[in-house]
């Protein structure tokens, strides 16, 4: 199976910058997006053989997560079923015989950290969602998790240390994640790989000269490890400041 996940940072510009032809080659089993920036009926997709499932934020042009897949699910929810976190489209569960998939776009803790006490309270709530899925049968979590873990998830880590993505308390919610029996799967595969970003400022030039963020993610339940067969970061597809992430699993 064939996992991509991928922050469009707004689809409707990004299918005028190649997003459907991207799609179409990758040939997914599963493709998810994060911050659509869109409302219901603004784009209509033709994405034959796909079932979509979209989750939009109240806020208009803001927010908003989809997901593609090729085999229709036995359930599928729209947020984590807390209403202060379910304003924004964040997130969408795909139910399968032996998986849940999930897809999210983490709340961004903006700048001079406006918005990180609610991120932390975020954190936790995702957290346990995560968990009491986990209770039930593995989990496959993905998106845009807006954190870089760890010095080597970004090109300048001292001169970032306190800024959004790269707070001490961010980067501890995310250990925290990992400590409840989820793995980050590239760090799987690639424990010590450093300069692979997923996302680069618009300024500065920042993509040219790869100064870049890893803060898009697929972590697992640890239970799915055996079945894990790749993971990568197609950092050469172009149409956002973001790009895609992929899984292969058995």
């Amino acid at each position: 199976m064939k996992f991509i996940s991928w922050n469009v940072n707004g689809i409707r510009a990004c299918v005028q910058k190649g997003f459907v032809e991207f799609f179409r080659g990758a040939d997914a089993d599963i493709f998810c997006i994060q911050e659509t920036k869109m409302q219901e009926g603004q784009l209509e997709l033709d994405l034959e053989g796909y079932h979509q499932y979209w989750n939009y934020a109240v806020k208009k042009g803001y927010s908003g997560t989809a997901v593609f897949t090729k085999k229709e699910p036995l359930s599928v929810a729209y947020g984590i079923g807390i209403e202060e976190h379910d304003q924004e489209g964040r997130v969408i569960t795909l139910e399968f015989e032996d998986f849940y998939f999930v897809t999210v776009y983490t709340p961004n803790s903006q700048n001079e950290l406006a918005r990180l006490d609610y991120r932390m309270k975020w954190e936790d709530d995702f957290r346990a969602y995560l968990k009491k899925l986990d209770e039930n049968k593995p989990v496959v979590v993905t998106g845009d998790m807006n954190v870089a873990h760890q010095e080597i998830d970004l090109k300048n880590p001292k001169t970032n240390r306190r800024n959004a993505g790269f707070t001490d308390e961010e980067r501890q919610k995310f250990t925290d994640l990992l400590d409840a029996g989820f793995i980050d799967t590239f760090r799987y595969f690639y424990p010590d790989q450093e300069g692979i970003y997923s996302w680069w400022s618009y300024r500065f030039r920042a993509r040219e000269k790869n100064a870049g963020w890893r803060i898009d993610y697929f972590c697992v339940s640890e239970s799915l490890k055996d079945r894990l067969k790749g993971a990568g970061i197609l950092t050469e597809v172009l149409g956002s400041d973001h790009c895609p992430v992929v899984l292969e699993m058995e």
